[in-house]
């Protein structure tokens, strides 16, 4: 089993205050404009009062034209002729190590998209990164800022389920290989397929709520769809605090699901669907809605990270852990087409 460094899941406010302000706005520079650029993240950067748009590189400026800043091909000429202090990179998984530390290097900010790499290792060296330079490193774990999952932190801590002991997270949904996000099929692209995707968030989550992963390990497959990475995978987590986690993801189910209940000696607390306002407990039900931008809590907490040493609710750090699970999953699992 690969050791996990020394992590922790929380935002660090030590680590923010040694951090200088230099700037009162943050000039985003946006490499890769796909599916989830163009709906949420740069909707994000331009509706957010202290950030403005530097610059976008594509491999296609036509696609950049309406936005009305300049735009680059090459992501090298782009980081030494911007204005640029912040990088949001949203390229596919194979570049986030290299295009983040390359932009690390030249003293830019970076808000990385996820998963953050295609491999534990990779991951390490974009933190090492990060500290070598002195500048922020987040990754774009949003679902930490939707309200309900952090008033779930606070009832967990006043007890309003007593001791967790499980935890399971489901999303099941069906993939159209051969739509706008088929680079997901392709393993030298995306690293691999659900397990990357779609489980990244449900494990961050869980390493947010539970903390630090003791042991990690998992079964994937490809039962029916014909693609080069798993259709289908299933993880356990075991935490140091003796939570249990399982998080199952597909891409073959015609039946959409996103659930995630957290269990405890003395009650269950239902926060399904996931991305939907309810979360249900022992004596309580709320409705807590997330922004209509989901990235754009995600971005602005950034900003005030660079601005105003605010702590970063998702960090190069935070994200460790849940690299470090994958890797073990992948280590761990058997393997059938």
């Amino acid at each position: 089993m690969r050791k996990l460094i020394n992590t922790s899941s929380r935002p660090s406010a030590k680590a923010g205050r040694s951090r200088k302000r230099h700037v009162d706005l943050v000039s985003w520079l946006v490499v890769g404009i796909g599916d989830i650029t163009t709906k949420r993240v740069l909707p994000a950067i331009l509706a957010e009062p202290r950030s403005c748009l530097a610059g976008i590189v594509t491999r296609n400026p036509v696609k950049a034209a309406s936005y009305g800043v300049r735009s680059w091909t090459n992501l090298d000429d782009a980081l030494a002729q911007s204005d640029a202090n912040a990088v949001y990179v949203a390229t596919p998984v194979f570049l986030h190590a290299p295009q983040t530390i390359a932009c690390l290097y030249t003293g830019k900010h970076v808000l990385c998209e996820k998963p953050m790499a295609l491999d534990y290792a990779e991951a390490c060296r974009m933190q090492a990164a990060a500290e070598q330079t002195g500048c922020l490193l987040g990754i774009a774990y949003y679902r930490r800022m939707y309200p309900k999952v952090n008033r779930a932190l606070e009832l967990i801590a006043a007890g309003a389920i007593g001791r967790v002991v499980f935890a399971e997270a489901t999303s099941h949904d069906w993939l159209d290989a051969n739509g706008a996000r088929s680079w997901l099929t392709d393993p030298r692209m995306a690293g691999g397929g659900p397990l990357y995707d779609i489980a990244s968030h449900r494990i961050d989550l869980m390493n947010y709520l539970f903390g630090k992963p003791a042991r990690a390990t998992g079964h994937f497959s490809t039962l029916v769809q014909t693609i080069d990475v798993e259709d289908n995978a299933t993880v356990l987590i075991e935490y140091e605090n003796g939570v249990r986690g399982v998080v199952d993801v597909r891409w073959h189910s015609r039946v959409p699901r996103d659930e995630f209940r957290i269990r405890g000696t003395d009650g269950e607390m239902d926060l399904t669907p996931l991305n939907g306002p309810s979360i249900v407990y022992p004596g309580g039900q709320e409705h807590l809605p997330t922004h209509e931008n989901l990235h754009y809590p995600c971005i602005q907490n950034f900003v005030t990270a660079v601005l105003d040493n605010a702590p970063l609710r998702s960090t190069g750090v935070s994200a460790l852990p849940g690299a470090w699970v994958t890797e073990e999953v992948l280590t761990a699992a058997v393997r059938r087409y």
